[in-house]
């Protein structure tokens, strides 16, 4: 029987790569504001908004296998130049939006033998870097959050995190728009490269599947090494 999986944020970027991935062998629910790039043929689209819909007022199956929660932003400003509110805004799309579609789908993520939640950091949680005082503020929440609850229910659920660095997606595209500015960002990683949404996708897939079944708790870099290596 093909496991259910729900992604949220699934119709564009890594969501939707994700999606591409697994649709095959998988049920695949998206929910998003727009269909984006979904294939509607294989893949059960719901609109929906994290930050407005109460998520268990969706119709889906009695029993989800797999969550992930993609939505996220690059809000990228020096500290001074933000108020209270930027904050506010990035800890309700990032956390708080995560919080209440996790407590909504509990019931069903429970009737599944272990189900699988992989959700999103970035690398600038571990590195700190300028101007990231928002994301990574909204994001670290995230990371505290998933160790908590993977602890809490185990072995019912399994509750990993991926940490990307900069990668090349819509929602990167302001940092990407040149080829000069391409080329910085490639520079200022290990491989020389920044991410594509398929080498984050593939790490969401193995997380969903069994093949990482003694896997839970984990926050899984996936950026070019640039959080653990200097070689500048």
């Amino acid at each position: 029987m093909k496991k259910n999986i729900v992604i949220i944020g699934g119709s564009s970027g890594i969501g939707n790569e994700i999606s591409e991935m697994l649709k095959v062998d998988h049920e695949i629910y998206a929910l998003s504001r727009s269909k984006g790039d979904l294939d509607t043929d294989q893949v059960k689209h719901f609109e929906f908004d994290v930050l407005e819909n109460d998520i268990s007022e969706i119709d889906l199956p009695e029993q989800i296998d797999g969550l992930v929660y993609c939505p996220g932003s690059i809000d990228l400003k020096p500290f001074k130049m933000m108020k209270p509110e930027s904050f506010e805004k990035e800890m309700n799309l990032n956390f708080f939006g995560l919080v209440r579609a996790v407590h909504g789908l509990l019931p069903k993520l429970k009737k599944s033998d272990q189900a699988s939640l992989v959700f999103f950091s970035t690398v600038a949680v571990k590195v700190g870097m300028p101007f990231h005082t928002s994301v990574a503020a909204a994001k670290g929440a995230i990371e505290g959050f998933a160790k908590s609850l993977a602890a809490e229910y185990a072995p019912n659920f399994r509750v990993n995190v991926i940490a990307p660095s900069l990668t090349d997606t819509p929602l990167a595209e302001r940092l990407l728009s040149s080829d000069d500015k391409k080329k910085k960002m490639d520079q200022r990683h290990p491989l020389k490269r920044v991410g594509q949404a398929k080498d984050i996708a593939n790490l969401a897939g193995f997380l969903l599947t069994e093949k990482s079944s003694w896997i839970t708790g984990q926050v899984l870099g996936v950026d070019g090494g640039l959080s653990t290596l200097n070689i500048n």
